[in-house]
């Protein structure tokens, strides 16, 4: 995707909005991540409700990021494109904190996802169209969204207990109307180029690879448990006696060393088949560990120090996982099958995650919870393994006959 800002403005006039674009919108996103289930909670909801509240989310994504994407397409011009959906997201969320009934609620929320999942595919792809020419690595924006999720994080549960039933409508709004206003403070961007568009012909030749599917299913049993954590978090922290503060110190532990970890994998990491099947193997045991801890755990400080792991675990798996899925396949069908790895890890998961875990959540409690996240793991992990010995033993034949096209 190709992209043209108005070069009458100077760069200085952009690094500073595009940065708060980056801080205000992950700082926002945040506050569902982690308080959004409490709310839920607080008004009387029980663990399998939220969890099926919550799986809506990734369901309404798999249209929601298809239809920007085909409008912004046409429109060719993404900033206005994310205008709209922050100000969706805006009245929408205002609507989500006055409803009244269970139906109302369910309603509104599915309105809510379609304006807020494809909002940091968009700040991300606006903000590498601004930078494209201003000699800027996309890093240092990321880092200012880190450093956004990470301040409101900390800062949120405080103000939330300290302003009453209200605190997380009013976070809410401010943290958003000031995305938006760092937005405005943008100069306009268009699109010059299309987005490449995943055929379905590209779709069907990406499934008939074998490897690649093996590799999307033992990473579905790997991912799966991961969702239900992001989702049910928050809600164990508040089961062990903890509090919104604690509950944001674990996210932001969880986010405080993911930047390096992602700058270690980019500089260490080998571009090898066998190698990075390898790694994976490994990210998937350490993520059995860290929920075989997380079951074990008694108290919300054991959990908050446990999240250090998130860094080296989330990071490392869907980091060489997206480097596997380009060695896969080859050039023509990854686009395609990025998008199946997506959908399938990120998308699918999240729904059985919001199902699966609230039920077993509410009646079974976390604990099985987490050892079910044990058994899941190590079997995705043992998947990895065995295709990490195939590969090494026999190489990977091409899983398609080479074309010109290829």
């Amino acid at each position: 995707m190709a992209l043209l800002r108005d070069k009458t403005q100077p760069y200085s006039t952009i690094k500073l909005p595009l940065g708060l674009l980056n801080f205000f919108t992950y700082g926002t996103m945040v506050i569902f991540a982690a308080f959004f289930q409490l709310y839920l909670l607080d008004i009387g909801m029980d663990k399998l409700e939220i969890g099926s509240l919550m799986a809506a989310g990734p369901l309404v994504s798999l249209l929601a990021h298809p239809f920007w994407r085909s409008l912004s397409d046409r429109g060719r011009n993404i900033r206005v494109m994310l205008l709209m959906m922050m100000v969706g997201l805006l009245i929408v969320g205002h609507l989500v904190f006055k409803v009244n009934t269970y139906p109302m609620l369910y309603l509104s929320m599915m309105l809510l996802f379609f304006f807020q999942t494809p909002l940091l595919a968009h700040t991300n792809s606006l903000t590498l169209g601004y930078i494209e020419d201003m000699g800027q690595k996309f890093g240092a924006y990321r880092l200012w969204g880190s450093l956004g999720w990470t301040f409101v994080a900390l800062t949120a549960g405080p103000i939330i207990d300290s302003v009453g039933q209200n605190g997380i409508s009013l976070l809410f709004s401010v943290t958003l109307m000031l995305a938006i206003g760092s937005a405005l403070l943008l100069p306009t961007i268009r699109k010059t180029t299309n987005t490449p568009i995943v055929t379905p012909v590209q779709i069907r030749r990406t499934l008939q690879n074998k490897y690649f599917v093996a590799f999307v299913l033992f990473g579905a049993l790997v991912a799966l448990p991961n969702a239900v954590n992001s989702i049910f978090l928050p809600l164990f922290i508040s089961d062990l006696g903890g509090s919104r503060f604690q509950i944001g110190v674990a996210f932001f532990l969880s986010t405080l060393f993911e930047v390096g970890a992602f700058v270690l994998l980019n500089l260490f990491l080998k571009k090898k088949l066998t190698y990075l099947m390898g790694c994976l193997t490994v990210v998937s045991l350490l993520f059995a560990l860290r929920w075989d801890l997380m079951a074990g755990a008694t108290s919300p400080v054991q959990v908050i120090l446990i999240q250090v792991l998130h860094a080296v675990t989330f990071g490392g798996f869907f980091h060489v996982g997206t480097r596997l899925t380009a060695l896969l396949l080859p050039r023509p069908l990854r686009s395609a099958g990025q998008a199946v790895y997506t959908v399938a890890l990120s998308g699918i998961t999240g729904i059985v995650a919001g199902l699966l875990g609230g039920w077993i959540f509410q009646n079974f409690g976390p604990v099985v919870m987490y050892k079910m996240g044990v058994i899941l793991t190590v079997i995705g992990a043992i998947g990895f393994g065995l295709m990490w010995n195939r590969l090494g033993k026999n190489g990977y034949p091409p899983a398609f006959p080479q074309t010109e096209e290829d």
